[in-house]
């Protein structure tokens, strides 16, 4: 196979003229190129020049004879192609528990699942379709259930939020790529494992989830819903049992089990706290904070695209950053073309926004997370959950600040710490109800100082970015861990047999980067003990 580099094509542009322009630049025939596929689709709108870059393998005829010529965007291709490791021969004497299905959960219970070692998975929240009904209801009544949400039940919280797919995390082993697969073997489109920033919304991944647990069943694994692991059962410095509540009961079970694979996500604060008590070791890390801002979709639009761009391209994304003065740094985070802010909310008394997208992304208002980095020095507090205690003072003073209900703030009042009474140019997109109060005061003075100026410095990157209706909420506080469950090389906490795993444990930071950490947690177990089934 040839890699064929830097293939721009106008927009919009057919498959058949792709094809030619692959043959053009491969200098071959039309019947000497036996196929092709695309590796990366990328858009370049630099100058106003809208066109769409593609790399593609092409597999040819006389592929020697073409390489010898040296032609500047062809070379050999080479792909890093995942594999699975070979099992170990220790035998288990139980079933590896997985605790929480997001997607660190997921793909580390398939993977699991797939090579014969029969995984547990226990999830505190509901299946993904009964737990889609509980949010909506939540979202139109305002019942919250705390066990249930946005952030509990099945595909975790990245299952009511854009679905991005891209990551930074290098991936030199193929396991981005093989994430990647497994949603399209999941029923994804095929298009995210070459588009630039590929995502999965709400909608698709409700379906995409349960089509995983559907596979781990079938291959042998079990679920459980509705089931919180309330403890754990230690001896001599390794784990031996989770206990387990499930819901409506008041008595607990016990469960064996000499491999506990963590992955919990960043909201399971009560899991934080009863492994603090037990002694596993943890840390605080740092994390950030913000709000919610919403623009028109169209600004968006014209300031990425320019003036007159192609009605067929998809809804735009913006990244944006800024240092202040006091040498914060202020960023875009998680932004939602064509999405909403939806009520994030775990606890009772304290409320959390996110963004969320559908796969159309159809809105007609673009969100992000404008955020504040903060560290333990920041939390005013000392000790593990330090971070976990500062983001529940901002989601109660958020609580407060909406009597119970997002609590919104044009921008133009941010400045001047004055609440909203009416809004702007801007109508807000939100999923739960919300209510003009002063988004301000959430925060410190010095956070509060430090979102205004960033969000004004980004003005002149994005035209329009600053205007004074703009809308702003909060709170933004679950960007990601506030702890870090410590883990050596063999990815075990320094308690024998347990594996903290994902964005929960502190070691992500999205979808695919939890996903592929459920990978290597998997590879872990694989590479030292026999499977379940042989």
């Amino acid at each position: 196979m040839l890699r064929v580099q830097q293939l721009k094509l106008k927009i919009p542009h057919t498959e058949q003229e792709l094809k030619e322009k692959i043959v053009k630049t491969l200098r071959i025939r039309p019947e000497d190129l036996i196929r092709y596929e695309i590796v990366k689709q990328s858009l370049d709108a630099r100058g106003g020049d809208l066109r769409y870059v593609y790399v593609v393998d092409a597999e040819v005829k006389r592929e020697a004879s073409i390489l010898r010529r040296g032609l500047k965007q062809v070379g050999k291709a080479e792909r890093v192609r995942y594999r699975f490791p070979s099992s170990g021969k220790e035998k288990l004497a139980h079933r590896p528990v997985i605790v929480g299905m997001g997607p660190a959960g997921l793909f580390c219970g398939l993977m699991l699942a797939r090579a014969g070692y029969a995984p547990v998975l226990l999830e505190r929240g509901q299946d993904a379709k009964s737990r889609a009904g509980t949010v909506e209801r939540f979202w139109k009544l305002g019942v919250l259930d705390t066990q249930s949400n946005v952030q509990f039940g099945e595909g975790g919280a990245g299952t009511f939020s854009d679905g991005k797919l891209n990551t930074l995390v290098k991936d030199v082993s193929g396991r981005n790529r093989k994430v990647l697969e497994l949603f399209v073997e999941a029923g994804a489109p095929e298009e995210i494992l070459y588009v630039h920033k590929p995502h999965l919304g709400t909608d698709l991944l409700i379906d995409i989830v349960s089509h995983m647990r559907e596979e781990i069943i079938r291959l042998g694994g079990d679920v459980h819903f509705d089931t919180q692991v309330s403890g754990l059962e230690l001896e001599e410095g390794r784990v031996r049992g989770v206990r387990i509540r499930r819901r409506g009961e008041t008595e607990e079970d016990f469960l064996e089990a000499d491999q506990v694979v963590l992955a919990v996500g960043h909201s399971a604060r009560d899991t934080f706290q009863m492994l603090h008590e037990l002694g596993v070791p943890m840390e605080a890390k740092a994390f950030a904070v913000g709000v919610r801002v919403e623009h028109p979709q169209e600004m968006i639009n014209r300031s990425q695209y320019g003036e007159e761009y192609p009605g067929c391209l998809p809804a735009a994304s913006y990244k944006v950053t800024r240092r202040t003065g006091g040498g914060r740094g202020v960023y875009s985070f998680c932004m939602c073309p064509g999405g909403y802010v939806v009520n994030a909310s775990s606890e009772e008394g304290r409320l959390a926004v996110n963004g969320m997208s559908y796969q159309a992304r159809a809105g007609k208002n673009a969100n992000s997370a404008m955020i504040v980095t903060v560290t333990p020095e920041d939390f005013g507090g000392h000790g593990v959950l330090a971070g976990v205690e500062f983001q529940r003072k901002l989601e109660h003073a958020a609580y407060r600040a909406g009597e119970g209900k997002i609590p919104v703030q044009l921008f133009g009042d941010f400045l001047t710490g004055q609440p909203s009474a009416a809004l702007g140019g801007v109508e807000p997109c939100m999923k739960g109800a919300y209510r003009l109060s002063n988004v301000r005061d959430i925060f410190s003075p010095e956070l509060s100082a430090a979102l205004e100026e960033g969000i004004r410095g980004c003005g002149a990157l994005i035209r329009g970015f600053d205007r004074p209706d703009a809308v702003l909420s909060g709170v933004e506080s679950r960007t990601s861990s506030p702890i870090r469950i410590l883990r050596g090389e063999d990815f075990e906490s320094p308690v024998k047999g347990l594996y903290p795993c994902g964005e929960g444990a502190g070691y992500a930071g999205g979808i695919t980067s939890a996903a592929m950490d459920g990978l290597k947690i998997a590879e872990a177990i694989a590479k030292k003990y026999a499977p379940w089934y042989d």
